[in-house]
């Protein structure tokens, strides 16, 4: 029996939910998994999952997804309640 999705609290970058109206940088979804997360995002701002992940599909190499304090890709289950942050990589010169 496949296992019910479960509120999981998603933080994303301040200036990435700008792009976006009513964006809104905390957010709780249902998801079993990264990737259903993302599909949630999506369904709330379209366009959102194309800026987090390519074609491939994969996240985005700019885009640091974490769960629970742990780096994650896009087929990390999400445990009810799991904190998820998403973060934008920052490189200078």
């Amino acid at each position: 029996m496949a296992e019910e999705a479960a509120p999981v609290k998603v933080r994303l970058p301040a200036h990435l939910v700008r792009l976006f109206p009513e964006g809104e940088t905390y957010v709780e979804l249902e998801a079993r998994t990264v990737d259903e997360m993302m599909r949630q995002l999506e369904a709330l701002w379209p366009g959102m999952r194309d800026r987090l992940c390519d074609e491939r599909p994969a996240i985005r190499r700019h885009i640091n997804v974490f769960v629970d304090g742990r780096r994650a890709r896009l087929d990390t289950p999400l445990r009810p309640g799991a904190d998820v942050f998403v973060l934008t990589a920052i490189s200078g010169g």
